[in-house]
């Protein structure tokens, strides 16, 4: 009897195993930051094309500045909290998507919520989430402002995202901005250099119960803008 309860409990374990590997691409192994791949997984080198550029004078590119301030987020594991501020910031300690993607830009010196403020008071009707009355403390926080803006003044890239398509997948690049609009719920991240196997990207963002490094293919959402600063 023993012996076929171990059986069983090794069959068990393994049919587990093999339901959280697939389960929505990994999702739930990128949350506890385990990466695995796949059985078989054909792997796919793409090339990394940064620009040189580096406003901050670090020594590092200024999109890979974005992901590694990004990735702070996922490193102490930044809990999901959605709170209005009086000032607009909310503490290092808490954020929500939106903070991800400012957070990381001012890692390059890019100001994200000075530049929307400015341009949602100079062009209120264009961000119909505004609802016509500016509001600092909160608008550069919201996704559907954030889509405006970029849409305004970021490069626009392709929203697809082709599996074994080397052309495609390098259209997806460290430090770009995904957005998505229209699915269980707007959200949006920063795509991170790191990518699985097969040359998919990974997306650092922030969604309950923490901020996390999962493969783009895991979100269901529709990607309604890619956007990459124009540095």
């Amino acid at each position: 009897m023993k012996k076929k309860a171990w059986i069983f409990t090794a069959v068990g374990l393994t049919f587990l195993f093999c339901f959280i590997l697939i389960f929505k691409d990994g999702i739930i192994l990128d949350y506890l930051g385990i990466d695995v791949s796949l059985p078989f997984t054909k792997t796919l080198d793409i090339p990394s094309s940064l620009s040189e550029t580096d406003q901050n004078k670090n020594g590092i590119p200024d999109q890979l500045d974005i992901v590694l301030a990004a990735r702070k987020e996922v490193e102490q594991r930044t809990p999901y909290k959605s709170v209005y501020y009086d000032g607009g910031y909310p503490p290092d300690t808490e954020g929500v998507c939106t903070d991800v993607v400012w957070r990381g830009l001012m890692g390059a010196g890019i100001n994200l919520k000075d530049l929307m403020d400015q341009d949602i008071a100079e062009n209120t009707d264009l961000y119909q989430r505004v609802g016509g009355v500016p509001d600092p403390n909160i608008d550069f926080r919201r996704v559907p402002n954030q889509s405006v803006f970029f849409e305004r003044h970021a490069q626009s890239l392709t929203t697809e995202v082709k599996k074994g398509d080397k052309d495609n997948l390098e259209q997806w690049q460290a430090g770009d901005i995904v957005v998505f609009l229209g699915g269980d719920f707007d959200h949006v991240g920063i795509v991170s250099e790191k990518r699985t196997k097969d040359g998919i990207p990974y997306i650092i963002h922030n969604t309950y119960p923490f901020a996390s490094e999962i493969k783009l293919t895991s979100f269901k959402s529709p990607i309604t803008g890619h956007f990459r600063w124009k540095f």
